[in-house]
């Protein structure tokens, strides 16, 4: 086979210098750590066609063709090699539009299933499908990584992580589709997936220009995705004896779902032991917890991917540790064009008590079409996110939603928080939300007032709007920016 180059520039002195001058801002070395040219190589890919182009035999209006392609030489003599499903009308002609996501690690063609099925069968959007799975769930399976943190600990570069293997992944399988050019040649490719495939469609968004739009589904905006260090064993003690009360007081299988869940997650980051013997200060492990996702979050790149047209919609949910950070992002960036799920939590095993997963609420399908149609077709608009402010008098909370452009969504609520738990911690994940309907004041501007329980006195209400809009028959269910008000 073929030997790929590493995919980043040798540069990694000037990386490591400049990042220490722009710390929070990566936008000046973002081709420092993503050497688009190696991403963008065909050759490199070192292709292993698995399955020739066939037509589908539960979709005949599908072919799919499988491929297993390098990603990338992680580190010398360590390739990462995954499948990938080519889908495209079987009835022949040049895809223009192309939706790049994902599918398991096994080694079979996939075919799309909902929205992406869809816009295949439907509108001629090809779909390029390529496996992802956890980091300890890749070849070779339960050694990966144990080499991307052995790398990290040496070399503290954000090379060796998460963020970058999986946006890697996004970026490489554009690059396979590319070789087939009798086929595809699109004009516009959207990329998108939940949890750590969001994750990976953000970091191929912002780094790679040959996606035009890209819809994440539960990863973060704004903040540090499922706990606020990088080093375990650094977490603030009011988080760690929450979490501990939150374990006991739980019931056996629920505790055992979040135990494990937090073993997953260490497999991505090193333990304070770890950190130590590698001889990171202190002050080294307060700056791999940013510098380690910061590639993947959008708020560090917005007037870059604003200028170039890169079109962009988030569904999050209120009770997600993944995106923790939603007061901030809604304070900072309060036009940011997304959906809050009221009461909706990232997912995981039924045995964690889970009710409302993100990813698998019916107007989040719905709005991943309506997105779609929207970028590929102009079949309808994004409505722009109102704006939203909240008043308290006495026991009464008054919140009011405005749309600058008229927009008139045909239905209109608020969801409301009172005291909610923090960020980080389990019991977050379980907030409680009540809802009331918003009237209509006048064109364009909507509100909705709510008492205060009696006899309490609450110190914080948090607050989401969430409007459903329709247009030539798509809807979309998108929220006014996270807000909140302070009461004492």
């Amino acid at each position: 086979m073929q030997r790929i180059q590493p995919c980043w520039l040798n540069r990694l002195t000037l990386f490591s210098f400049g990042f220490l001058l722009h710390v929070g801002n990566l936008s000046a070395h973002a081709e420092e750590l993503f050497d688009l040219e190696a991403i963008r190589d065909p050759e490199s890919l070192d292709i292993e066609v698995l399955s020739d182009w066939t037509v589908s035999a539960k979709e005949p209006g599908v072919k799919q063709k499988l491929l297993e392609i390098t990603v990338c030489e992680w580190w010398p003599g360590q390739k990462v090699r995954l499948p990938v499903t080519l889908n495209a009308p079987a009835d022949g002609g040049l895809v223009r539009n192309l939706v790049v996501a994902n599918q398991g690690l096994g080694e079979r063609p996939t075919l799309p299933a909902k929205g992406q099925l869809t816009l295949l069968k439907d509108h001629g959007v090809g779909v390029v499908l390529i496996g992802m799975g956890t980091i300890d769930m890749m070849k070779p399976i339960g050694e990966l990584h144990l080499g991307m943190k052995k790398k990290l600990l040496e070399t503290q570069h954000p090379r060796y992580s998460v963020a970058w293997i999986w946006g890697m992944s996004q970026m490489r399988a554009l690059t396979a589709a590319m070789t087939e050019p009798e086929i595809f040649q699109p004009e516009k490719v959207l990329t998108t997936g939940g949890s750590k495939r969001g994750v990976a469609s953000t970091v191929a968004g912002i780094i790679d220009h040959r996606f035009t739009a890209i819809m994440p589904v539960v990863a973060p905006i704004a903040g540090n995705p499922g706990a606020p260090v990088f080093v375990e064993g650094t977490e603030p003690e009011s988080i760690l004896a929450a979490n501990d009360a939150f374990l006991k007081a739980a019931d056996p299988v629920h505790a055992k779902a979040f135990r494990d869940r937090s073993e997953r997650r260490g497999n991505h980051r090193v333990t304070l032991a770890e950190a130590a013997e590698a001889g990171w200060s202190e002050e080294d492990m307060k700056r791999m917890t940013d510098l380690v996702w910061d590639a993947s979050r959008i708020t560090n790149f917005l007037p870059e991917v604003e200028e170039r047209g890169l079109a962009f919609f988030w569904n999050v949910g209120t009770n997600d540790s993944v995106s923790p950070n939603l007061k901030q992002a809604g304070k900072e960036h309060p036009d940011f064009p997304l959906y809050i799920v009221p009461g909706g939590q990232h997912g995981g095993p039924a045995t964690a008590g889970f009710t409302k997963r993100v990813p698998a609420q019916p107007e989040v399908e719905e709005n991943f079409l309506s997105f779609a149609l929207s970028h590929f077709e102009k079949a309808r608009s994004i409505p722009d996110t109102p704006e939203v402010s909240l008043e308290n008098a006495g026991d009464t909370v008054t919140v009011t939603a405005t749309f600058p452009s008229g927009t008139e969504p045909i239905t209109n609520e608020v969801y409301y928080s009172i005291d909610r738990s923090g960020p980080y911690t389990l019991d977050f994940e379980f907030d409680v939300w009540k809802t009331v309907p918003m009237k209509k004041i006048k064109a364009g501007k909507y509100e909705a007032k709510f008492s205060l329980p009696e006899g309490t006195s609450p110190r914080r209400i948090d607050v989401v709007t969430r409007h459903r809009h329709l247009e030539n028959g798509l809807a979309l269910t998108f929220s006014g920016p996270y807000s909140s008000i302070d009461l004492n």
